[in-house]
Parts: C-alpha cells; structure tokens; sequence
C-alpha cells in the first residue's frame, strides 16, 4: 500500500496516542506489580549452557536473583545471564517483597547413548522412506551402547556397521549470530555404506545389536526402495517459485527457485522430497507427475532482447521449459539452463545502460551458461518466468539518479516487521517490537517523502502481514529498494547485557553494497555499536525484484540499548540517518 505525506503523518499521531497510552498502562501496572520479568517463561526448556532474564522493576529498589543483587539500567531494567546444569533449575527473582519463582530445565543438545542393549529413539535410518536409484551410495546409521556390535539386514544384505570416533554435530546457524559455534561429539554413532546393484522394495532395514550375551532387532521407520535408472518420472513444478535446496529438507540451504513450468525426471524420493536430475531437492507437493516417461531434456537456438520500461527483456525459446540457477557477482549475471544443449549461433543485444556484453558456454554436456558483462558493478533486480517454453528474464536497468537529490523520484518499499499478533521481541518492560518497527518505519517514510521520494509500506498499522504477503509485495511493487524494519533479541546461549549494536541482512549479492552503505552510515553517524553485517537467507531478504535488506537496528532486550531505542528524539536521528545513508547508496550506485 503507497503511503502519502498526509497518510504517513496520521499513522503516526495515531500510533503516538497508542503509544502513549500503552506506556500509561505499563507504568500504572509496574505501580501495582514493581517487578515484571518478560523472559523466560514458565517451565522453559533450553539446551544452552545459560540463560538470561529480561525484566524490569522501579529504579530505586533491588534486585535479586538466586539472592545475588542484578545490574539495572538507569529506566530499572535487567538482563543478567545465569549459568544452567543439566536437568532443572530453580530460580527466585526477587525485588522488595515480591518473589518470582522459575525452573528452566537444561536438556542435553544432544543424547547420550543408550547403556543398555537398545537403539536411542529416533536414531535409526531412514527415518522415512528412501527411493534411490541403482548403483548410489546409501548409508544406514544408528546410534547405540558404543560397547554394541550392530549390524542392519537390507533384504537379502546384512550390512555391520562401524562405530564413528568422534562424530561430529554441528552447532545450529543460530551459533552465528551469538559467536559461540562450537561442534559436539556425538558418541554411539554407528555407520555403514554400500550400493545396491538390483532394483526393488528391499522394504524397512532392521537393525540387529548385540551386547553381553543379549540381542534385539528393531526396523527402521521408513522403506527402501531401489528403482532402475531406465525408468524415468518426470514431473513440472506447479509454484510460482519452486523452492529448490541443496537437501530433503528445510535444514538444508536454498537454490535459485525453480521458475513455475520447469520440468525434470525425479532420480531419488526422501519422504515428501524429490531430488531432481539436475541435483536439486524440491517437495513433491510442489510438483506434478508428467503422463510420460520422457527425460525432459532442452535445446535452444537464438536469444532475443529488446528494452522496455520496465529493463531489458531477454527471451530464451527452449524446447522444453528446464530447471535454472542464477548467479550474480561483480559485473557480472549467470543464468544456467540445466538439462539444455546449445544450437546458439545468433544474439540480438543492442546498446543499452546494464549490459556490455553477452557470451554463452556450454560448461557440461547438461549445462548452458550465459554470462551477462555488465557496465556498471551495482545490479538493480530481476524477474524470471516461463511464458510457455519461453524463458523471459527481465534485468532491471539503472534508475536515472538526481546528483544533487538522488532520492527524487525513487521508489523505498518500508517492511515494518511483526504486527497484528506477532509480537517480535519484547523489550524488559514489555513493549513488542512490532510497535517500535511501526514507528521507526513511519518517521523514515515521513523524511524519505520529504527528500521527494515515493514509499510503500507493508503496513502502516497494527496488523497482522505474512512474510510471503511482505514478499509478493516487493515483487510486484519492483521498488527502487527494500528496507525491512526490526530489532533484535538473541538466542539463550546469548549474552543480553553485552551484546548491542546495528546489525545489518542481506541476500542476494545486489543488496550487499547497500548492507554495507547503512551498516557504516548508522554505526558512524549515529556512533552506535555494530552487531555486524551477515549474509542470510531470510524471507524479506530474498526478494529478487530489487536489492533489499533487513535492518536489525538494536536490542530490544539489551537494558541500555532499549532506552536508546525508546527515546523519540533518538528515533527521529536514526530516520535521518537511513535517509542519508540511502542518499549516498544512490548517488555512489551511478560511479562506473
């Protein structure tokens, strides 16, 4: 939704009255409630090694966990750390005459092999059902007494299977974001790995163990099943963006999503998971089964481009629609068409503002590379799709920039994180942060309409927007940039009281320089700390539409770091620090 001058001003005065009054009811219940502590909740359970209790209570009195006096800010607000043994532990808070009463239980991070002759739960492979084609690799593990002999029966095979040293689990890619990776040792793993060279339902491994004098065998969850390799399935994918991954699962990292219409033969199933033959995974429910049993494999002769309004429009006509990947560096953007062999002789590129150049490879047999030289090293988005058999990509073009106002006429989409009934983090008083991403976004859409320029928001009141609504938004909009509004919080292993600053997402490569731009405007201009800058694969940092990234811009559960987030005179310098950072962004993107 566009937002005018007007409109910004009035979203604002409303959401300053519901400021105000949330405030009034926090301060009239801190008077009947002196201490208030926001996490963590009642009965909570953690694998970190600590926790942090985030609360606040009138300045002038004490405050005491486990009877040891807590360091407050200024406002009264805690956020201490305390350390966590394994199983459950009892915490007092104590402020005056009124007590608080928690236990947080410490489960392991990861299980402790059995001690007698069983198989840990869940540990045995697969957990749901496999179907690999002949001649792959498959391995079958389980975890159990590191004492044990095991071994696995696969139809007609019985496999033993070897105890692993030392195996080792990695830390969650939360350790990143609290600089605490460690990898643990997980003992009782064992492993085993062969091929099958016969088709067919070899239906559930079991798993057989043995250990001073007594024996049990136990099936794996899931089926096997092996398929010949002259079979082929193919299947279309049915989304608009297929979400492809490198694994048969969402742990697993994204690839370029797979445009709606593509089509591959299925060469393994993991459950609800296909692997597809150019290697990436995809849910089958994203998907539909092919009525043939043909490889979907393309050719393509000449390109066609011609500029537009909206950029330069490329037109690959292929034979059959294929899975891509896309990759973007400086000056440079690969599309690959998978499954595809070249009979390319002919390319019509004029002259235009984005691109130099464009060459093409056949880098494998299943492969076609085209390789776009750009004139300029900042890349301004990009839209993709299948129009029947006709791959269309659309490169947006550099926006004519004003020098001595390079945010006229520019189009800002503002993504006020949270709403409606997703909080976010809390600050020690309480407040959510949706109601601070709200405010900070409509004072900066207030200073960018100002500067001249046109800005959408994701919302301008207290509401409830999902991330692919937010999303949607961006790609349709195809704004000059997107800036998503949020503060922070940490995982338990975390540490809230020392932990402050400015941390600044990004995704795709076309957004990094613009991370970097606000990242030094914001942790110089402002003189706040800085949290740092990361790569990571979030919702509101995807969009491929425009370059866009999400602002972490403090700590809602750091103690002093709230109360700088909480003063309206500092809102209003962060606002224009994010205008003249993105001032300087556009007029430093037009430098060849």
């Amino acid at each position: 939704m566009k937002t005018g001058l007007f409109a910004s001003l009035l979203a604002f005065d409303l959401f300053a009255i519901a400021s105000v009054n949330t405030f009034s009811m926090t301060a009239l219940a801190q008077e009947n409630s002196s201490l208030k502590l926001v996490y963590p909740p009642t009965a909570h359970q953690t694998t970190a090694a600590q926790i942090f209790f985030i609360g606040t209570a009138p300045p002038e009195s004490e405050v005491t966990i486990n009877d040891s006096p807590v360091q407050r800010s200024p406002a009264g607000h805690f956020a201490p750390s305390f350390p966590l043994t394994l199983g459950e532990n009892q915490f007092q808070i104590r402020t005056n005459d009124q007590t608080i009463t928690l236990t947080i239980t410490r489960i392991p991070a990861i299980s402790a092999p059995p001690t007698t002759a069983t198989f840990a739960p869940d540990s045995l492979e697969p957990k749901v059902d496999w179907r690999y084609p002949v001649g792959e690799v498959l391995c079958f593990s389980a975890i159990a007494n590191p004492a044990a002999q095991v071994a696995v029966s696969v139809g007609p095979l019985t496999l033993p299977l070897t105890l692993v040293p030392n195996a080792a689990q990695l830390s969650s890619n939360s350790a990143v974001l609290t600089g605490q990776s460690t990898t643990q040792t997980q003992t009782g793993q064992f492993q085993g790995c062969t091929r099958f060279t016969q088709p067919g339902d070899y239906g559930q491994p079991i798993y057989k163990l043995t250990w001073q004098g007594s024996a049990i065998a136990e099936p794996a969850p899931g089926r096997l099943t092996i398929t010949d390799e002259q079979t082929f399935e193919p299947v279309e994918v049915i989304s608009p963006a297929g979400v492809a991954r490198t694994g048969p699962s969402t742990q697993y990292s994204r690839l370029t999503p797979l445009p709606q219409g593509a089509q591959d033969i299925v060469t393994a199933r993991v459950g609800g998971w296909l692997r597809l033959g150019y290697g990436g995974w995809i849910k089958a429910s994203e998907t539909r089964p092919l009525a043939n049993n043909l490889y979907p494999r393309s050719t393509i002769a000449g390109v066609f481009s011609k500029s537009t309004p909206a950029g330069l429009q490329l037109e690959f006509p292929l034979t059959t629609p294929v899975p891509i990947s896309i990759h973007q560096g400086d000056r440079r953007f690969t599309l690959s068409l998978h499954n595809t062999t070249a009979k390319t002789d002919t390319i019509r590129l004029d002259d235009n503002p984005l691109v130099k150049r464009l060459d093409w490879q056949q880098s494998t047999p299943n492969r076609l590379d085209y390789h776009f030289e750009l004139k300029t090293s900042q890349q301004w988005g990009y839209q993709v799709s299948y129009e029947a058999n006709r791959l269309v990509l659309l490169l947006r073009e550099p926006p004519r920039i004003d020098a001595n106002n390079p945010l006229l006429d520019r189009t800002i989409l503002i993504d006020p994180g949270h709403g409606g009934e997703e909080l976010g983090a809390r600050g020690p008083d309480g407040t959510p942060e949706k109601a601070v991403n709200l405010g900070v976004s409509l004072l900066l859409a207030q200073e960018l309409e100002r500067r001249g320029a046109t800005v959408v928001l994701s919302r301008d009141r207290d509401e409830f927007v999902s991330l692919g609504d937010r999303a949607d938004l961006i790609a349709r909009t195809e704004p000059d940039v997107a800036i998503s509004i949020h503060y922070n919080a940490l995982p338990d292993a975390g540490n809230a009281e020392e932990t402050a600053g400015v941390g600044i997402f990004w995704y795709q490569p076309q957004a990094h320089s613009l991370a970097i731009q606000l990242h030094e405007t914001l942790t110089t201009e402002l003189g706040r700390p800085s949290y740092g800058v990361f790569w990571n694969n979030l919702a509101l940092t995807r969009p491929y539409a425009a370059p866009s990234v999400l602002l972490e811009l403090g700590f809602m559960i750091n103690p002093q770091e709230f109360e700088w987030i909480m003063d309206p005179r500092e809102q209003s310098q962060l606002a224009i620090a994010i205008a003249d950072s993105l001032e300087t962004w556009f007029r430093e993107s037009q430098e060849p």
